[in-house]
């Protein structure tokens, strides 16, 4: 089995709580207005990568980067539930978290997980969801992984349940990543007119 994705980052601080591996899955099928993230829409994109090697990626991170859990997000997740629910059942076995972000709404996504393959799957796995599209009139960067004021935070178990009162008090963080080739990476939430900035100061540097 494999999953089509866009971007795998082995380490993280800011795509959800604590340390995280983070998996941006390849195509989706809502299309938010808006999107920060457009070109992970096509699914024909990305490479599909199998999930054994997804999983002995993260388990090597486990050891060196002592994550504590694995975010899923895209694109969107639930077009690839049931791949991701197999790659999450053996990340949980061996004790990490899983994290999910949704633009579908957890309604939504209750009342069709019969009928949709791997939906009740991947929820069944997620200890925390993040679900709702993005929804770029009520933009709201004030609560950490969140773009929208519609989205919610989703406990589906006891994992992070200690964080629910806290979060409120959090902000969101960017990570900026320059490879060896040059090529600057970032991710985390930000405006665009904070991300301008930010590219705008890193290329002046890099002169």
């Amino acid at each position: 089995m494999k999953v089509r994705i866009h971007r795998f980052l082995p380490f993280t601080a800011v795509e959800g709580p604590g340390n995280r591996a983070c998996l941006w899955v390849q195509g989706c099928s809502i299309h938010c207005k808006g999107c920060g993230v457009p070109w992970t829409w096509r699914k024909d994109g990305g490479e599909n990568t199998p999930i054994d090697e997804l999983f002995e990626e993260i388990k090597s991170s486990m050891i060196k980067n002592q994550i504590e859990g694995v975010t899923f997000l895209g694109g969107e997740p639930f077009d690839q539930a049931e791949a991701l629910a197999t790659l999450g059942r053996r990340l949980k076995e061996i004790g990490l978290s899983i994290m999910t972000f949704s633009g579908y709404t957890y309604g939504f996504l209750i009342e069709n997980k019969s009928n949709r393959s791997g939906w009740q799957e991947l929820l069944s796995i997620t200890d925390l969801l993040i679900d709702g599209p993005f929804v770029e009139e009520q933009l709201d960067l004030s609560r950490p992984w969140i773009g929208s004021a519609n989205q919610n935070y989703r406990f589906l178990t006891d994992r992070y349940k200690h964080l629910e009162k806290a979060l409120n008090k959090a902000s969101n963080k960017i990570e900026v990543r320059i490879g060896e080739d040059g090529k600057v990476s970032i991710n985390g939430m930000a405006t665009q007119e904070q991300l301008k900035n930010l590219t705008h100061g890193i290329a002046r540097r890099e002169v």
